[in-house]
């Protein structure tokens, strides 16, 4: 991975971090402003894979409601979604990247 500058450590970190706010728009219009840089796009297209990857595994999970288990894989499923991104963040803040655990590569 390249060496990034200051600006591009924060717009990668906000990328991460305003998930909280707003999962797409708030990342998705980050990244469009910034996707220039190689780092901001790098982890624009992982967060996009994590995205996609992890709504699938939503959706999957919703089919199981009918047994009971949905509920309790889907609360699985957005506590780790909120330290993966967490620790993906502080990554991207740090100039490193962060490969999130069960995201499918969509996107390249």
């Amino acid at each position: 991975m390249q060496s990034s500058t200051s600006d591009e450590r924060l717009a990668a970190g906000l990328l991460y971090f305003l998930n909280f706010f707003t999962a797409i728009i708030g990342p998705f219009l980050i990244w469009y402003v910034k996707r220039d840089s190689p780092f901001v796009n790098q982890h624009g297209l992982h967060y996009l894979n994590f995205l996609v990857s992890y709504f699938l595994y939503q959706a999957a999970a919703g089919f199981f409601y009918f047994i009971a288990i949905g509920f309790i894989i889907n609360v699985i499923l957005s506590i780790l979604m909120a330290v993966f991104i967490t620790v993906a963040g502080i990554y991207a803040f740090k100039g490193k990247q962060f490969r999130i655990p069960l995201v499918i590569r969509f996107f390249s």
